[in-house]
């Protein structure tokens, strides 16, 4: 089930304690320095000091906001198994057999082992395809991310950028390519993913 979600809209600002704070310092501050009442012109002052604030918090508010929609969430990555799709850490992506290219069925500790790439809003980076990017929702409520209707996974064993030691894992797990088409080889399946006892095929 693919999904999209409109980005949520910009909550109001309002004048924080950090702020109210600053213009009573500065009201009393005024009024120190004589015994005078304060006058028009130095309430000016106060409250220009207090707005020159909201100014600088809505600037720096808009920076994080563009840094943040400026991070792939999705993108292809050079691995040991060639160009693939990543994070926008780098971290290789998986897709899960059984999910069909649909709901998510890995939860509880499969999916402590193989984190799903939640973000309600994902975005394409370089050599991904935006028009294949939905989300999907998880019984718990959050949105997983989908490749071409994949839900795609990190791996909890990959330890860096480049690697990709969930493939093959119980013969379900798998990269993809750019255009979303799992690369089922078995010869790039991971090493060690046969394991003594009950095989759940989830790998962990």
């Amino acid at each position: 089930m693919r999904t999209t979600r409109p980005r949520s809209d910009r909550p109001d600002r309002r004048p924080t304690r950090r702020r109210l704070a600053t213009a009573a310092v500065l009201t009393l501050a005024l009024a120190a320095c004589g015994d005078e009442a304060v006058t028009d012109t130095e309430a000016d002052v106060v409250e220009d000091a207090g707005d020159e604030e909201l100014v600088d918090d809505d600037t720096a508010d808009d920076t994080a906001d563009d840094t943040a929609e400026g991070e792939a969430t999705v993108a292809v990555g050079s691995t040991d198994l060639g160009e693939v799709l990543v994070d926008g850490a780098g971290m290789t992506l998986y897709l899960f057999d059984p999910d069909d290219q649909g709901e998510s069925t890995c939860d509880d500790d499969c999916a402590a082992a193989w984190p799903p790439l939640i973000d309600e809003d994902p975005v394409a980076g370089d050599g991904a395809d935006d028009a294949l990017l939905g989300t999907t929702e998880r019984d718990d409520g959050s949105l997983q991310v989908t490749y071409d209707g994949w839900p795609v996974y990190l791996w909890a064993s990959d330890q860096e950028p480049g690697d990709a030691t969930g493939q093959g894992v119980e013969d379900v797990w798998w990269v993809l390519e750019a255009d979303g088409t799992p690369i089922r080889d078995a010869d790039d399946a991971a090493d060690g993913d046969e394991e003594d006892g009950e095989d759940d095929g989830t790998g962990y």
